[in-house]
């Protein structure tokens, strides 16, 4: 956030996602292009980063997936990873590293657990769940759904996209089997053990008093809510069979439920992350520990704030000021697809990887941030995307290209040349990057608003050049404009991403916040690359 010391380590972690499918463009509107864009903005200001990530295969929605399509649990996960990490990839996330489900993953999520149930955190409870006549399995989270007890909206099972409320054990109203919706569903009793989150609703409600200001309102909502009656009881295991087996005596033959996996996988994906980035660590819970003050920072979506920001702040208090705790917790609404929700297993869904194969990353990336979901329910279409980056961006960027480097042909400036910048230029300069830094830091952190600047100053700047065109302006005024456009490039630099690049490399600066706009008195003229449209799928 603002103010923040330069050298204090940030911890990104967008929430690994459930490995049952490749990425839709919904995933990437969300938490991942936000968590990028932070991270992008934060390392060129000198901070340092780690920014992981990795997948969540323990959830039964692998499980319910998987019979749908006729796989294996196990070749869904190894597919989904890879198609996952390629779409990412793809798309220029700046992960620091992608962590494996495997062998050390699962020590650390059971070094994790395993220390609070010695240390007495869990206790025995008697539970009702759903359960299959059919098969003679217990239906939890994604092999389940019904309506919400709290807003009466379908729900699955363990929460509610809709209302953010939980629904635990036999809470869901008509409940069905996902997989086979004809099942019949009765009720069964069942011994589990849980993490009694009333235990913690003190600690629980000062951490977010505290952070109120830091969140968008619709999780404060859902925060106020939840604190406003008695705090569920956790679910730390469930009698099925996918999953990490817990290991513990009390509940034989049970597994871990996968939401208790949450904080140990990011941790272990941070020490993933952090060793990519030349780090050695001797845990991999080490760079999450109260004495290296880390700055934790979460981009979820909303349907994920009970679980992110409930239960899993009150696993790290349950460890006695071991860990740091988030510090922010950055979610979005949903995105729909052409005005109707995206749906899998409706064949109504737009895989980020055949839009890649379309329009280059940028016009993607781009229309995202424009559009993306902060607030409230936005919504993704193909024409639109196609008309809004042509007009606000392709068009109008293009046109200065051409104008700039027609003016500074006219101006009779030389190759390896400098043109002389003027004090007010920058003055305007550092009034630019201060609206982008209001965009990219916390509190107040907003992608759509960044998109916005981008376009305003764009226009702003094409006037400009066209003002300079028409007057047979001299080297001073052009050097202005030759700065302040590269002043732009630095601003939109972390959705930009291969504009920005290409802009870089050309006029041989640096895109970082952190270099000083106020000493520059020259600037070297240089070519602006120009941007493909959205039916071409790469900078032309």
């Amino acid at each position: 956030m603002a103010g923040q010391p330069p050298g204090r380590r940030a911890l990104i972690i967008d929430t690994p996602p459930t490995s049952n499918g490749d990425l839709h463009v919904g995933h990437l509107a969300g938490p991942f292009m936000a968590a990028d864009v932070h991270a992008r903005y934060l390392r060129s200001t000198g901070r340092p980063v780690v920014f992981s990530s990795g997948t969540d295969d323990s959830q039964t929605y692998v499980l319910a997936s998987a019979r749908r399509k006729g796989l294996t649990p196990e070749e869904l996960c190894g597919r989904s990873w890879h198609e996952i990490r390629r779409t990412l990839e793809g798309m220029g996330i700046s992960l620091d590293g992608f962590a494996p489900y495997d062998d050390r993953y699962r020590a650390s999520v059971l070094g994790f657990v395993g220390a609070l149930h010695d240390a007495g955190k869990f206790e025995l409870r008697k539970v009702r769940l759903p359960y299959s006549e059919r098969t003679g399995e217990f239906l939890v989270e994604g092999l389940v759904c019904g309506y919400c007890p709290v807003c009466l909206v379908e729900s699955r099972g363990g929460l509610c996209e809709s209302c953010g409320h939980p629904n635990n054990f036999d809470e869901l109203v008509e409940p069905r089997s996902t997989v086979d919706p004809g099942d019949a569903v009765t009720v069964r009793e069942a011994e589990i053990l849980v993490l009694p989150l009333e235990r913690y609703r003190d600690r629980l409600t000062a951490y977010y008093r505290e952070r109120e200001s830091r969140l968008r309102p619709h999780t404060v909502q859902l925060v106020r809510e939840l604190l406003a009656k008695p705090l569920p009881d956790f679910p730390v295991t469930y009698p099925v069979d996918w999953g990490i087996p817990a290991p513990f005596p009390e509940t034989p033959g049970q597994v871990l439920n996968a939401w208790v996996e949450g904080i140990p996988a990011v941790m272990y994906c941070t020490a993933f992350a952090a060793e990519g980035l030349g780090e050695r660590h001797d845990a991999d819970d080490e760079l999450w520990r109260a004495e290296e003050s880390p700055e934790i920072i979460y981009f979820i979506g909303f349907d994920n704030v009970y679980f992110w920001g409930l239960t899993h702040v009150a696993l790290l208090m349950a460890h006695e000021g071991r860990y740091a705790l988030p510090d922010a917790i950055i979610s979005n609404e949903f995105y729909e697809l052409e005005n109707a929700k995206f749906s899998t297993s409706l064949g109504h869904v737009l895989y980020t990887g055949d839009l890649l194969d379309e329009v280059p990353r940028d016009l993607i990336r781009f229309y995202l941030a424009l559009s993306c979901p902060e607030h409230q329910q936005t919504n993704f279409s193909r024409e639109a995307l196609t008309k809004v980056t042509e007009e606000r961006l392709v068009r109008p960027w293009n046109r200065l290209a051409g104008v700039l480097a027609k003016a500074a042909a006219e101006a009779g400036a030389e190759a390896g040349g400098t043109l002389a910048v003027s004090g007010e230029a920058r003055r305007r300069a550092e009034a630019v990057l201060a609206r982008f830094r209001t965009c990219y830091e916390l509190p107040g952190y907003s992608l759509t608003r960044a998109a916005n600047l981008v376009v305003a100053q764009l226009n702003r700047l094409l006037a400009t050049a066209r003002r300079l065109e028409g007057a047979g302006a001299g080297a001073e005024g052009l050097g202005d404009l030759f700065f302040e456009v590269r002043v732009l490039v630095s601003g939109a630099s972390p959705i930009l991403i291969d504009l920005a690049e290409a802009a870089a490399e050309e006029g041989g600066f640096s895109c970082g916040f952190d270099a000083g706009t106020s000493a520059v008195s020259e600037v070297a003229p240089f070519a602006l690359p120009p941007l493909g449209a959205a039916g071409d799928a790469g900078i032309a």
